[in-house]
């Protein structure tokens, strides 16, 4: 343990720093995220993700980022189904797809998170054509791939299919069954879910494997409950880590915490040894790193606001475990449903 953990276990949440950190965050990002241009969107998420959750938005202007968020929707050319997210205007600033301008299915996840936030009412997401891309993106075994284009299928993003689903209120694109089925079939023998079947079980698959059964209703089909439990809890030290024999990470506080959430288990967790390992990360500058000595980075500060709240650290508004969003994001979704409905 270094010294600067042992200096910071019990010390003080440093909200001074994290909103300085944030904002800064929100106009000029180190060099080293240069690599990440694409991936803007993403990188806004958990910015205003981690803002939200310390209830400091104040110095946001929510129509100019809502009106950022739409313009990187992709609207599909006549006779073409693409359509969703791109991560960054970086390649093509027009809305309408070019050839190899392809919706993500992550992107669309959070755009449709940062419209939430920001209180939009998603009245200009193309919510049939969305529906109509996941289905193109789902595989035969129940997987999905990020793109129309066939790429890696993971749990990752069988969880953005699904979330994105859930926030449009429509699964039409989506064969609940055959996600179902992939999700039961990738458990691992010691009951943790890996990334598909046959692979290692892992903290965040884990996670995306739960929240999606959540969400479809399906639940209660998981074998092996307890099982899984054992292994999530024994993923915890001082903090918590992603598989065995690994090191603790300040974001398995998030992908282990909601995990436990969901199987109404979090009672069991050491919640002081959370938020000791949390304080130990933060950083002089503002911001959580994944360890102490490392640099702090948008998401492992977004995941960390995120076990805080889970653990009901004062100043820490509630995160929907389910969506990885902020609770309030959550109540103005419900609200837009009701309308929908009505």
């Amino acid at each position: 343990m270094t010294e600067q953990t042992q200096t910071a276990l019990s010390g003080d949440i440093k909200w001074k720093e994290h909103k300085q950190f944030l904002h800064y965050c929100l106009n000029v990002l180190p060099q080293p995220y240069t690599s990440q241009d694409s991936n803007r969107i993403t990188l806004a998420f958990f910015v205003i993700g981690a803002l939200e959750v310390l209830d400091t938005t104040d110095r946001l202007k929510p129509e100019e980022v809502i009106e950022w968020v739409y313009s990187m929707q992709i609207l599909p050319r006549e006779g073409q189904q693409n359509s969703g997210w791109r991560g960054s205007n970086f390649y093509q600033p027009s809305a309408e797809a070019g050839e190899h301008d392809l919706g993500h299915v992550a992107m669309s996840y959070v755009a449709l998170g940062l419209l939430l936030m920001m209180g939009d009412d998603l009245s200009r997401v193309n919510k049939e054509a969305i529906a109509k891309s996941l289905a193109q993106y789902q595989q035969k075994d129940g997987s999905f791939s990020p793109t129309r284009v066939k790429s890696e299928c993971d749990m990752r993003y069988v969880y953005c299919a699904c979330t994105v689903a859930h926030i449009l209120n429509d699964w039409s694109g989506i064969d609940k069954e055959l996600v179902t089925n992939y999700i039961i079939k990738s458990q691992s023998y010691d009951c943790s879910i890996g990334q598909g079947p046959q692979q290692e079980g892992h903290a965040g698959s884990t996670y995306c494997a739960l929240a999606s059964l959540k969400m479809m209703g399906t639940l209660d089909r998981l074998p092996n409950k307890d099982g899984l439990i054992k292994w999530l809890i024994m993923r915890q030290g001082l903090g918590f880590c992603g598989r065995p024999n690994k090191l603790e990470d300040t974001c398995y506080s998030f992908w282990v915490g909601a995990s436990l959430l969901l199987l109404d288990c979090y009672h069991i967790v050491e919640t002081k040894n959370t938020r000791s390992f949390t304080c130990g990360c933060q950083q002089r500058v503002g911001g959580c790193a994944k360890w102490a000595d490392c640099h702090p980075d948008v998401l492992h500060t977004y995941m960390s606001f995120c076990g805080l709240s889970f653990i009901k650290e004062p100043g820490f508004l509630p995160v929907c475990p389910m969506l990885c969003l902020p609770q309030k994001a959550v109540d103005h979704l419900e609200t837009i449903h009701n309308s929908w409905r009505s």
